[in-house]
């Protein structure tokens, strides 16, 4: 075994200070200016999806679904068919979009939520996380380690090999080949070839994690509660513990539970009690916005770099929009 002097050492850690960096929390001016919008109901929201500035989606409790087309000034309820309750919604383009819930629901527009179809699955589990790469093919994530694999727009739904029975509450495909899903107990897989094969990743944590965003095929995310986050620079090969502390305002850990990213710069979290946090320098440094709602938020999309909204209890949708 070659013996290396101190200095060898010392280098490395100049050459990668990411890898050993520990993330700071500042309480500083907020970056972001929230608005808060009336969606006209009250149940929890517990998604968003926008597909530009003006057109967006939000879904929750008892099948509801609302609809803007200005950036959220008005928003208008849409029927779903359905009253369970809806935890994830997806659009592909302004027309073709994906709902899914409670009790194995999965339901289809073509026509911009006008009207919603069922898509039968052979599973009754609760549905949490989805994504599509083209209108065709995409993924749906769910309990009991439930992940569903179409590649015909939903028409049919064929259940991939899982190696957990977890509950997986998100899931991102980057490419029709790779994709990663997150969930309970720590839990993060990972697939090379469009999920024939998913592979168990080690975080080094038990917690339950909410949320995954791979900003580009290597640099990854993942969130959870009290405050969990890893970070991934090699593709997933390795997690990074980036939980954040608690800053000077902080009573107990925040659970977070949506990360977005517009660049590979700048990044946005939202969890519980409303808190927020944003990141202009791809995550060595997350500056706590304080509470941009009442209550705590459960989703959260980004269609463009200085607009964003998030979505939570009470019927609350928040407009978020970077300061310049």
């Amino acid at each position: 075994m070659v013996k290396r002097p101190l200095t060898f050492f010392l280098s490395i850690l100049l050459v990668f200070p990411l890898v050993f960096a520990v993330p700071s929390v500042v309480v500083a001016e907020p970056q972001v200016k929230a608005a808060p919008q009336k969606t006209g109901t009250e149940v929890t929201l517990m998604s968003v999806y926008f597909r530009d500035a003006n057109l967006g989606w939000a879904v929750g409790s008892g099948g509801t679904v609302v609809k803007t087309v200005d950036g959220g000034q008005k928003w208008k309820k849409q029927a779903s068919g359905t009253s369970v309750q809806l935890t994830g919604v997806f659009f592909v383009d302004d027309k073709q979009g994906w709902i899914i819930g409670a009790n194995g629901t999965i339901r289809h527009t073509m026509d911009g939520g006008s009207s919603w179809r069922a898509q039968p699955i052979e599973t009754v589990a609760p549905m949490y996380g989805l994504s599509f790469v083209s209108p065709d093919e995409g993924w749906v994530v769910g309990g009991n380690g439930t992940i569903l694999h179409t590649t015909d727009g939903g028409a049919h739904w064929t259940d991939q090999s899982s190696p957990t029975t977890a509950a997986l509450y998100a899931v991102q495909f980057l490419t029709p080949k790779r994709g990663t899903a997150v969930g309970a107990v720590g839990t993060v897989l990972a697939t090379e070839d469009g999920g024939t094969t998913w592979l168990a990743q080690e975080t080094q944590g038990s917690v339950t994690l909410f949320d995954v965003y791979f900003s580009d095929p290597m640099t990854g995310w993942v969130v959870g509660n009290a405050g969990a986050m890893f970070q991934t620079t090699d593709g997933g090969g390795r997690w990074v513990d980036r939980t954040l502390p608690c800053s000077r305002t902080c009573t107990r850990l925040t659970d977070l539970l949506r990360i977005r990213f517009t660049d590979p710069k700048t990044g946005w979290i939202v969890g519980e009690r409303g808190m927020a946090y944003h990141t202009a320098d791809s995550g060595f440094t997350w500056e706590e916005q304080g509470a941009v709602a009442n209550v705590s938020l459960f989703g959260l999309s980004f269609p463009t770099t200085l607009h964003g909204w998030a979505s939570g209890e009470k019927g609350t949708v928040v407009h978020l929009k970077l300061s310049k």
